[in-house]
């Protein structure tokens, strides 16, 4: 870690978005410092799973997945409450790895190019004056011609900015609850399951280490129902699908506790706040049941590092920088994030779960297009 308290670019949120970027900025030779409000490394709750599209980029970037020994995913199985299973190939497929593993692995990498990183410390304030950012930390002052957020999916500074999307009352894009274990589990390593369940599903998928991650997404009204307790909770509601039942009986939990994060909203956002450029889920988050967040935030880190670099090039102005990122941004990940946005409306309501499920069974040929909404192309 670095002294320096001046840098070229300050990056809020030491994610895949943030890190990637980082990186990226790194290799270009810029002076870039990192903010991750926790110690490297950590779980944190997500799927999982990243579609193929993102595998280049995470290669470019100078970590050799194909030496991992990491699953690779190319089948679907969606389950319905009443029993029913559908089971489809995926068109472009994905792979399997926790964030506990490359979070931490790009955070040595871009420590290892000079990005300096400071873990441990939570961005308190960030204010816009005279064309350069100051940002208030635990440990100091540091001041950036440019600043981006990619502090997730709900943060301080989103309560303190105002952020539209917290203003929204609740329904069926809000209030969300996640919750993730890591599991030995007797399932299949080529395959990612969708086990639906009133107001959530849960998907389950291999990672590294002969690992699986089940993560579910429910209602904050679920858990509320259920004197907010998860176990009462998952025996309540999870266990009324059997496909969930018998994973949750069979497997080996890894955790002593679940990892959970609560107020998730799948609403649309900003891409940019008081001049601030905001990637991964801080600019939009496509709902869990699509599968591609991590892919997002990756493709989203690309195109802030190219308009970032034309900036401190001179080449565009920060107006410019703020409208080609947006008109950028919402060109790639608009359309995606609308698919998602319909698909979580329809999804969580039984019936309606039920008979979508038992369509699919009967015409199969509707899945591969449906399904190519929520992906994109390699990046």
């Amino acid at each position: 870690m670095s002294d320096q308290l001046q840098y070229d670019a300050t990056v809020i949120g030491g994610g895949l978005a943030g890190l990637s970027l980082s990186i990226q900025l790194a290799n270009k030779g810029y002076a870039v410092a990192l903010f991750e409000k926790e110690q490297y490394p950590f779980h944190k709750v997500c799927g999982e799973y990243i579609s193929l599209e993102s595998w280049g980029f995470i290669e470019g970037l100078g970590l050799p997945l194909s030496k991992m020994d990491l699953p690779i995913i190319k089948k679907l199985i969606v389950t319905s409450p009443n029993g029913n299973e559908f089971l489809h190939n995926l068109p472009l497929g994905g792979f399997g790895i926790s964030r506990y593993l490359i979070d931490n692995e790009l955070k040595k990498l871009a420590a290892s190019i000079g990005v300096a990183i400071y873990e441990n410390c939570k961005v308190e304030d960030v204010i816009y004056a005279a064309n350069e950012f100051k940002l208030h930390t635990p440990k100091g002052d540091f001041t950036s011609k440019v600043c981006a957020g990619s502090f997730g999916k709900r943060s301080n500074l989103d309560i303190k900015w105002k952020r539209n999307f917290l203003g929204n009352r609740y329904n069926k894009l809000n209030n969300y609850v996640g919750v993730k274990y890591h599991i030995k589990a007797n399932f299949a390593d080529d395959t990612i399951a969708l086990h639906n369940f009133s107001n959530g599903y849960c998907g389950i998928s291999k990672i590294e280490n002969n690992t699986y991650c089940l993560c579910y997404l429910t209602t904050a009204a679920n858990l509320k129902k259920n004197n907010n307790s998860i176990a009462e909770m998952e025996k309540n509601i999870l266990f009324k699908n059997k496909f969930l039942k018998n994973i949750f009986e069979t497997s080996t939990m890894l955790f002593k506790a679940p990892v959970t994060i609560s107020q998730i909203s799948f609403t649309e956002k900003t891409q940019v706040q008081n001049h601030v450029l905001l990637c991964g889920d801080a600019a939009g988050m496509i709902t869990p049941l699509c599968g591609n967040g991590m892919s997002i935030a990756l493709h989203s880190s690309k195109l802030a590092a190219m308009t970032i670099n034309d900036f401190l090039q001179n080449k565009i102005t920060r107006e410019g920088m703020e409208a080609r990122y947006t008109t950028d941004w919402k060109l790639v990940f608009e359309k995606r994030l609308r698919a998602g946005r319909i698909m979580q409306r329809l999804f969580g309501r039984i019936w309606v779960t039920n008979i979508f499920i038992s369509i699919m069974k009967k015409l199969p040929f509707f899945a591969t297009p449906i399904i190519k909404q929520t992906y994109g192309q390699p990046f």
